[in-house]
């Protein structure tokens, strides 16, 4: 029973040997698991502050939006008033300002084209212009910068350029208007 209590013995050092190192081993696992783990919740934590910063600049910003609404509204309503001609004067003075800065810049017009469509709930009416103009370069420049500077207001969707008889450029207009209803 010597022989066998000796060998158990060895056998038990052995034992206790391999538990201590697989112990020891747990808990190296186990504080570099810890420290990655708080690496990783600071590297979140700084996430969520910038994440919180940018979502406080953001508040920020619609508070300011916010209070100018009446300033906005307010500029609105002048541009409605103001800018926007009324339906029943609306034709006649678009046509005659057409006519008049062609005829300032030296241009002869070959027919404007009006297309009304209403504009549901907005108490406006969008006019598609369709114009045609025909002369030298300068002169189609010196129009559309008018167009730009007129008191009424246009908006210019498109425009193509063609050479017409006698050496001078046609300009074909689409232009586009709204009046008030």
């Amino acid at each position: 029973m010597n022989g066998s209590s000796q060998v158990w013995k060895k056998w038990t050092r052995w034992g206790l040997v391999i538990l201590l190192l697989l112990d020891v081993a747990l808990v190296v696992v186990d504080r570099s698991a810890a420290q990655g783990d708080a690496q990783q919740q600071r590297q979140q934590a700084q996430l969520l502050r910038q994440q919180q910063g940018l979502l406080a600049k953001d508040v920020a910003r619609g508070d300011a939006i916010r209070s100018h609404v009446p300033e906005i509204g307010g500029e609105g309503r002048h541009f409605y008033q103001e800018e926007l001609l009324p339906a029943s004067l609306g034709y006649s003075a678009v046509a005659a300002d057409l006519g008049e800065l062609a005829g300032h810049a030296g241009l002869r017009t070959s027919g404007v084209r009006f297309e009304q469509k209403p504009v549901p709930n907005r108490g406006v009416t969008e006019v598609q212009i369709d114009a045609t103009v025909e002369g030298s370069y300068a002169s189609l420049i010196q129009f559309i910068n008018g167009l730009e500077r007129s008191k009424n207001f246009y908006l210019l969707d498109s425009l193509s350029l063609a050479s017409a008889a006698s050496g001078s450029i046609r300009l074909n207009l689409n232009l586009r208007t709204y009046f008030r209803s």
